[in-house]
């Protein structure tokens, strides 16, 4: 037994003069998922209804293209040599995303559209943490249609069939080689990782960036080990994939966040906007005894109450932008 041999047949189909790509289909899947996921969370801790949708119309695009610069300037060899046609390095729809490029376009769109709608960074990368999750384990069904991102052979039940004229099928091998489906690990190790963040926070305090704290470590530690059994072609520093080392920096990046606002901040901010950009929904309650145990704003990061719930905004203000 095995998964479906080899990957789906078809990885694309055309609408008249379009052609419609199943990894994008996933992707569009994932962001709408994680988009709605947001939303529900944010809402839940003082954002207006809606407002996310004003800053994921910055943190996408960026997102889209900062994957993109990371994909080029990882596969160096694939798109500069001798007589190369360097507008293949904006031919998205030939493939070639990076999900670490998106994090970190998509932080300064996301970082953009924060500032403009008033609500806090921190507040917002909380809020997104599960539904990144959500959205990486879609978006990787789309490496299952495009025949790519395999791992070592296996001789394991669910190995993958993988035709042998595929570009990254190991010179040597006989045909009928099963190979680990590492996209799957990804998805199911992302799945668990959902449920691992939404479990932490019934019992834990994770804001303040926290729970971006906590996916950045999840995520990189098993991106790490999926991404070093996998044999498709990647640039090598000092004997690890490029990939590991990215994942290596999201795990200390992690840590270091979890580890700082841990110190600065152990209670609830009273808002999820900056100081002065509140939004005052129709059932919002007015609480201004109950403070964190932070004595000073320190830019993004203001004073909240000592309680684990939420709290709705404490202050009338401008309408968001």
């Amino acid at each position: 037994m095995s998964i479906p041999s080899p990957s789906p047949e078809w990885s694309f189909f055309d609408v008249g003069p379009f052609r419609i790509h199943a990894y994008a289909l996933c992707i569009l899947a994932g962001i709408i998922a994680a988009t709605v996921l947001t939303s529900r969370r944010l809402t839940s801790r003082g954002g207006e209804p809606g407002v996310v949708l004003d800053i994921i119309l910055w943190a996408v695009p960026l997102g889209i293209v900062g994957a993109r610069i990371y994909h080029v300037l990882t596969h160096p060899g694939d798109y500069f040599y001798p007589g190369a046609d360097l507008l293949r390095t904006l031919y998205i729809w030939e493939g070639g995303n990076a999900i670490f490029g998106a994090l970190l376009g998509g932080a300064v769109g996301a970082y953009i559209g924060c500032r403009l709608s008033g609500i806090r960074f921190w507040a917002f990368a909380d809020a997104l943490a599960p539904g990144m999750l959500v959205a990486q384990a879609m978006g990787r069904l789309g490496n299952w249609f495009n025949h790519e991102l395999f791992g070592l052979p296996t001789t394991l039940p669910w190995g993958l069939q993988i035709e042998t004229g595929n570009p990254a099928y190991p010179v040597g091998l006989p045909v009928g080689t099963l190979f680990h489906p590492t996209f799957l690990y990804e998805m199911i190790w992302n799945v668990i990782g959902v449920a691992v963040i939404l479990l932490l926070e019934r019992r834990l305090t994770l804001r303040w960036g926290k729970a971006f704290g906590v996916y950045l470590v999840w995520y990189g530690f098993g991106r790490s080990f999926f991404e070093s059994i996998r044999v498709d072609p990647s640039e090598f520093y000092f004997g690890i994939r490029t990939n590991v080392w990215a994942a290596y920096a999201a795990i200390l990046i992690g840590l270091v966040l979890l580890i700082v606002q841990s110190r600065r901040h152990t209670g609830t901010p009273v808002s999820a906007y900056r100081p002065g950009r509140e939004w005052k929904g129709p059932d919002a309650e007015v609480e201004s005894d109950e403070f964190d145990s932070d004595t000073e704003d320190h830019g993004d990061d203001a004073v909240g109450p000592t309680g684990s719930g939420d709290v709705a905004a404490t202050s009338t203000s401008n309408s968001r932008l």
